[in-house]
């Protein structure tokens, strides 16, 4: 169970990561809304950059008004009177049978022998000599061998 809740703060942090990134919807909305930003300054030696030239877009023609004729009002139906619901029979249940407070004892049948079981022995694992360790030589740096560094 310990192990589960490095993993849910990793999560959440992903989450929380992908939620505050510049492709949710009011950040594309701020960035469409944001003012300008200056011109670059001018370098020396480098070109202007000529603008290209901005297309005009037709007007939006106006969108005539329409009269919709008004609702016609619907007439009060007279509805016949509800037919009245018959009166269920009051039942007569049996009684209900008694529970038993007390399991009777079954006799369960008695359980069959296990047969014995003999295992021949185990072969013996031949020893095996290991090399000797390579030493490392002096002036050789080990970084996992050094202290940690003092903070």
């Amino acid at each position: 169970m310990a192990s589960s809740s490095p993993i849910f703060a990793t999560a959440l942090v992903m989450a929380l990561v992908l939620a505050s990134s510049a492709t949710s919807h009011a950040a594309r909305r701020l960035a469409d809304t944001a003012p300008a930003a200056a011109p670059a300054a001018v370098v020396p030696g480098i070109p202007a950059v000529p603008k290209p030239p901005v297309p005009t877009v037709p007007a939006v023609p106006t969108v005539p008004t329409v009269t919709v004729p008004p609702v016609p009002k619907v007439p009060a139906a007279t509805l016949p009177p509800m037919p009245a619901v018959p009166a269920v029979p009051a039942a007569t249940l049996p009684p209900m049978p008694a529970v038993p407070t007390t399991v009777p004892n079954a006799a369960l049948p008695p359980m069959p022998a296990v047969p014995k079981v003999t295992l021949p022995p185990m072969p013996a694992v031949p020893k095996v000599t290991l090399p000797p360790m390579p030493s490392i030589p002096s002036g050789v740096p080990v970084p996992f061998l050094a202290p940690p560094p003092s903070a």
